[in-house]
């Protein structure tokens, strides 16, 4: 069945590369651009994909957002994860549907939107934030990407412990990592996935350290730089800026026994 947009749903507005809305199709409401503003009653009840055009004649594409679009068009206080470490994240800690999945820190929920989304529909993520004021940006967010339901936000300190049980990945974006791996071995499933992001590599050493010594396998480190490409006949090259270090991902597993 082809997708039809509805009053209230979400829609990314696509102008070119660079300029693009992630807006909610109310009836009666409009996009206000410096290209133009845009009725939603253009869009409501047409196709995803349609092509429509502002006061000005720029012409606008309504597209369904991807995970993608959710995560870059978060409110944020924070930093958020970027797309290519997040991809990694989810690939190598071995989530899917009906996962159980602990994280920390929550910040503007990028990462856990992601988490949300691939948990689905029985899988569940408990996310442990100690600020408030992310928590409620961070719900926003995760309200927003329709995956609020599947997301506990915990105002806890997770170096202090984990309250969960069997679960399949413990994922941090946190200042010291090393501090919840004792937790984290207790609270995973034998084979269970722990994952640290570190921007800095000091941060690294002292939490593969920690893995060491709690028994932890299989443990890697990597960093992921993305570099896109200029594509134009005759003047195909890769483009002048890039996303190049962001941090670096460290995965282990649980082993069981001495």
């Amino acid at each position: 069945m082809k997708k039809k947009i509805r009053n209230g749903d979400n829609v990314l507005l696509y102008v070119n590369p660079r300029r693009t809305y992630l807006v909610k199709a109310e009836k009666g409401k409009s996009l206000h651009t410096h290209k133009g503003f845009v009725p939603y009653d253009s869009l409501i009840g047409k196709e995803y994909g349609v092509r429509t055009a502002s006061n000005l004649g720029i012409e606008f594409v309504a597209l369904r957002p991807s995970l993608k679009d959710f995560i870059f068009k978060v409110q944020r206080r924070t930093q958020i994860m970027y797309p290519k470490d997040i991809a990694l994240i989810v690939m190598f800690s071995g989530i899917g549907p009906g996962s159980k999945v602990v994280e920390a820190g929550t910040g503007a929920g990028a990462l856990t939107t992601a988490l949300a989304h691939y948990v689905k529909p029985t899988g569940r993520v408990y996310s442990y934030e100690i600020r408030t004021e992310f928590m409620q940006t961070a719900l926003k967010n995760l309200e927003k990407a329709s995956v609020a339901r599947f997301v506990e936000i915990k105002n806890q300190d997770i170096t202090q412990g984990i309250a969960e049980t069997s679960v399949d990945a413990v994922i941090l974006d946190l200042a010291t990592p090393w501090l919840v791996v004792s937790h984290a071995f207790s609270a995973l499933k034998g084979s269970g996935t722990i994952v640290s992001f570190s921007p800095t590599i000091d941060q690294v050493i002292k939490m593969v350290e920690a893995l060491r010594e709690s028994k932890f396998v299989d443990i890697e480190t990597i960093e992921t730089l993305l570099r896109g490409m200029q594509i134009e006949r005759g003047k195909t090259r890769p483009e002048t800026l890039m996303t190049a270090h962001t941090g670096y991902i460290t995965f282990a597993r649980k082993s069981l026994g001495k």
